[in-house]
């Protein structure tokens, strides 16, 4: 009788539970649909400062997740960008000059960040670190990191090769001294059963990063697969495997609407989803649950958004969130 009972309480909280999430959710959409927050506390301002931004639909992405909790919690939000560190640094010190509420930081390249995070956190602004940097974050006095560990990310693509019978892969990295990068590449080495090497491009120049892969594939025919570190950079991939007259399978992390037709066509193998509209998203709502009821996710540890591998079979339920640009 007692384990009867139990379980109808147990579906009843759990329908009770599921209907207030829905309400709140409708709520929050049409809030946002009328240009209104879903919320009355006071209008904080968050500021959130990345290593990448311009051109790039992964930090277009990021933004549109960080806009929408910000209108939803009636945040004043600020959004600026640098890819040279000490540049990054200086955008940071702007924000803590400006007595923001709350910071969002990348931290691609750690040590250039980690003086002006401490200043930031000594002022008393709560910090969260997104996408890089799950290593450094909680030493530098982060509240939590947002994003997909890269490592085991790595390790995801190295097993995946491993099941599409791959045996001599590239991993392309596009920018010198990014400490994610390299975990990535260093992941899918350590899982992948076959030779991996590493190919350094130069990701500011797109024809640039498409003759050097060119390059490659023609003078080693046994490559196989072709591991991109970022959506832009797969069409160059693929682009060159096209010129080189290669047979390697083009694989890229990070998702967007051309990636995913490119999934749909078989162009491209697969593909590692971090879900930036998630990493943008809940950096914003989870600075907003910290000032309004000191809440903290994560418990010491990074709160994961990925990696969630991505095959053709699996582009097509994605198609309309990545053709809207949030996924």
């Amino acid at each position: 009788m007692g384990a009867v009972l139990a379980a109808v309480l147990g579906v009843s909280l759990m329908g009770c539970s599921s209907t207030g999430g829905k309400r709140a959710e409708e709520r929050a959409e049409r809030a946002a649909a009328e240009g209104r927050s879903a919320v009355n506390t006071p209008r904080w301002t968050f500021a959130m400062v990345t290593h990448s931004g311009d051109g790039d639909t992964f930090w277009d992405i990021v933004q549109k997740g960080a806009d929408m909790a910000a209108k939803k919690d009636n945040i004043n939000f600020l959004y600026s960008h640098n890819d040279e560190a000490q540049q990054q640094a200086q955008l940071v010190q702007a924000a803590i000059d400006k007595k923001v509420d709350g910071l969002i930081v990348t931290l691609a390249k750690p040590d250039a960040m980690k003086a002006v995070v401490a200043k930031a956190v000594k002022a008393g602004i709560p910090v969260i670190t997104v996408n890089s940097g799950s290593a450094e974050s909680k030493s530098y006095g982060a509240l939590t990191h947002i994003g997909q560990d890269e490592s085991i990310a790595g390790e995801a693509v190295g097993d995946e090769l491993n099941a599409r019978g791959r045996k001599k892969a590239l991993c392309i990295l596009h920018e010198q001294g990014n400490v994610g990068h390299e975990q990535r590449c260093a992941g899918a080495k350590k899982t992948f059963d076959g030779q991996m090497q590493n190919l350094y491009v130069e990701g500011t120049n797109m024809p640039d990063v498409q003759a050097s892969i060119e390059a490659k594939l023609q003078a080693d025919k046994d490559i196989d697969a072709v591991v991109t570190l970022g959506a832009p950079f797969a069409d160059a991939a693929v682009k060159a495997k096209e010129t080189a007259g290669s047979k390697a399978e083009i694989d890229t992390f990070d998702l967007n609407a051309k990636v995913a037709a490119s999934l749909q066509a078989k162009t491209l193998g697969f593909a590692v989803d971090q879900q930036p509209y998630l990493q943008g998203y809940e950096a914003v709502d989870l600075l907003w649950l910290y000032r309004y009821n000191r809440n903290v996710l994560g418990g010491g540890r990074p709160v994961l958004t990925g990696p969630q591998i991505i095959r053709p079979d699996d582009a097509g339920r994605l198609a309309e969130y990545a053709d809207r640009g949030t996924r």
